[in-house]
């Protein structure tokens, strides 16, 4: 339901942008974000942003990360700067909502994007 893109290899301090878009319309959204794992780790927030609200960021990647939403472009992005190695992970995007009248609000997730970070 959701097709990420963007991820790949980057030397640490530089950036990336990690892009996602639904495979269709919703007729409404709560909430978008970007979650992530870690080899060994468990999942975790990256950050998300409610419709209507503020952006949301774990404490590792505040004031270094920007997620975005475009409504217009159907996408939900992750600007990614000065990253550093134990950024390397997989970046999952993420979304609740509902896509239509016969359908219950639920969460949708990406396949999954792989991120590296060299030091």
């Amino acid at each position: 339901q959701l097709v990420e893109s963007g991820g790949g290899l980057v030397q640490a301090g530089g950036s990336l942008r990690l892009s996602c878009s639904p495979s269709g319309r919703f007729r409404s959204i709560d909430v978008v974000g970007w979650y992530r794992r870690a080899p060994a780790k468990q999942r975790e927030l990256v950050a998300d942003i409610s419709t209507g609200g503020n952006g949301r960021y774990a404490d590792a990647v505040k004031g270094r990360f920007t997620i975005s939403r475009d409504d217009m472009k159907n996408t939900i992005d992750l600007q990614m700067d000065s990253v550093k190695p134990e950024d390397t992970a997989v970046y999952y995007c993420y979304l609740r909502g509902q896509k239509d009248i016969w359908t219950r609000t639920g969460d949708y997730w990406g396949q999954g994007i792989q991120v590296t970070v060299s030091s």
